[in-house]
């Protein structure tokens, strides 16, 4: 044990540099980072741990979904489907509609009821009933169940690809229940335009506009819609404040694969986007057959501009213009990218932690892991002199190993994190007293030196393994299954468990064997 290979002197060497020099970004003042970042990228280690919400300070925004649009979302999309199926069969139908969860139709002929009821089977996921002359479909429960557990899963995805595209690190979003999500935002401390992404459902469509109607609704406030058009309001500055448009879909959202802000012909700010092939031959299409006429693109329900075609437009891409500010568009087009929200949001909780809190967090764990480790520095060299010299620059290692795994990693530190370091620290030289305590055994015994120390490190090592494992598993488990505060503690506890040990066993070994080489002691000073 006490003998050490050159290429094992040389490994415990090189991971205890890498560790200091790799954490030493994080006690450099933040310009000269910078300027390594800057200067010398993939040179110089940079990185430094990322602080979590309470040490960092930021913002804590819990939203909810509303999961009933989704159904409802589903049957108005729907509608087309039963129109068209009825048209096909030759069924004749009236007033058809979704209320109360579900679509109604009345059957001109009551002969054709139970027809029209088979025609619209076509839906696997719908039941269907009749009275007397009326016809309603609904979703089964199980579907209903299934597409709002795909609703959360998708909203919680497009949340988190449209803060990712803010530049936020290392946020933090977790579902909490059925129906809320849970964003935590190290750094920001102005969360306003996060909540104006985050409850902007983006749901965009490309629809025909009815330009006689739209008219008629400009003169006479209270005109009748024709059958399938639904009035809109305009975003769009000027004396037109809405807009009449075809409920059908002419091209949807959904068949987007990129937006970007760019300008226009005239400098001014607008949005370029670009389809995939289904979307890019639908938009063809629809631009073809409607020459002339106005193409409303719609955004949540609003519709942000309405260019005339003049030209077929066959590429499959598009520039969406009309009264942006640069910081606007560059907006729409992070949130055409992200995709739409299956369902709106809304901000139920915002919190705001302050930098200056975080500061004092940092500066109350600093002083406790400095407290902490002096007076594990005092224990040691007081009960073991130059052994306890050897166990204080192994545990120096250990702490700077931790900070420097978390940096490489980018981990996220919380103040519970701070305190599975500070512990770690605590129980650090548990594996050096076991190895000193025993050394003691072997030198009373009338033991050699080198005899002595090799047998106490052999002995040792098996109890050094099962107490470390036990800690491990608990760590670890804290790590996998725990959220939030309990997860920064495992993260933590479980690199400040492995660091401890290879310190233990294999710096403190070091620093002996160089002694003995160098002094060749007749006697041990512990």
């Amino acid at each position: 044990m006490i003998n050490l290979s050159r290429w094992k002197i040389f490994l415990i060497l090189a991971i205890s540099v890498l560790s200091l020099l790799y954490a030493a970004p994080n006690a450099l003042p933040p310009q000269t980072v910078a300027w390594l970042q800057t200067n010398m990228p993939g040179i110089a280690p940079q990185q430094t741990v990322n602080l979590g919400l309470d040490l960092r300070g930021g913002s804590h925004l819990l939203l909810e979904i509303d999961l009933d649009a989704v159904g409802t979302d589903y049957l108005n999309a729907l509608q087309d489907e039963v129109r068209g199926v009825m048209r096909k069969e030759k069924i004749s139908i009236a007033d058809l509609s979704v209320h109360d969860g579900k679509i109604t139709f009345t059957v001109a002929d009551p002969a054709k009821i139970q027809a029209a009821r088979d025609a619209v089977t076509f839906d696997r996921t719908m039941t269907t009933s009749a009275d007397g002359q009326s016809v309603s479909l609904m979703m089964r429960e199980d579907a209903i169940r299934e597409r709002r557990i795909a609703a959360l899963d998708q909203s919680m995805e497009i949340v988190r690809r449209r803060i990712d595209e803010t530049g936020t690190k290392e946020p933090s979003i977790q579902r909490q229940g059925e129906n809320r999500i849970l964003v935590q935002l190290p750094g920001v401390d102005n969360p306003q335009r996060i909540k104006d992404l985050l409850g902007t459902t983006a749901k965009m469509s490309f629809r025909m506009v009815d330009e006689s109607a739209t008219m008629a609704v400009l003169q006479l406030s209270t005109a009748n819609l024709p059958p399938g058009t639904e009035k809109l309001p305009l975003t769009e500055t000027g004396t037109l404040k809405q807009m009449v448009v075809q409920k059908r879909v002419m091209v949807s959202g959904e068949t987007l694969v990129d937006a970007q802000a760019s300008f226009d012909q005239f400098n001014k700010p607008s949005v370029s986007f670009r389809f995939d092939a289904a979307g890019a031959r639908k938009f063809g299409d629809a631009t073809r057959t409607n020459v002339g006429k106005l193409f409303a693109i719609v955004l949540d329900n609003k519709i942000i501009s309405a260019p005339r075609i003049n030209e077929p437009i066959l590429g499959g891409n598009g520039q969406i213009t009309g009264s942006f500010t640069p910081e606007q568009a560059k907006d729409l087009a992070l949130l055409l990218r992200a995709g739409a929200l299956p369902a709106p949001i809304k901000v139920l909780e915002e919190r705001t932690v302050g930098p200056g809190l975080g500061a004092d967090s940092i500066k109350a764990g600093a002083g406790a892991a400095l407290i902490g480790t002096g007076l594990v520095i005092v224990f040691m060299i007081v009960s073991y002199g130059l052994f306890g010299i050897f166990g204080t620059l192994a545990l120096i290692v250990n702490i700077a190993l931790i900070i420097a795994i978390l940096s490489i990693l980018q981990a996220t530190l919380t103040l519970p994190g701070i305190a599975g370091i500070v512990l770690t620290i605590g129980t650090a030289v548990d594996a050096n007293v076991l190895v000193f305590e025993r050394i003691r055994e072997e030198i009373r015994a009338g033991r050699s030196p080198i005899a002595a120390i090799d047998t106490g490190y052999s002995r040792a090592l098996s109890s050094i393994i099962d107490a470390n494992v036990t800690t491990l598993i608990s760590a670890v488990l804290l790590m996998i299954f725990g959220t939030g505060p309990i997860k920064g503690f495992g993260v933590t506890l479980t690199i400040g468990t492995i660091t401890s040990v290879f310190t233990a066993i294999w710096v403190t070994r070091l620093f002996v064997v160089f002694w003995l080489r160098a002094r060749k002691p007749k006697e041990i000073p512990i």
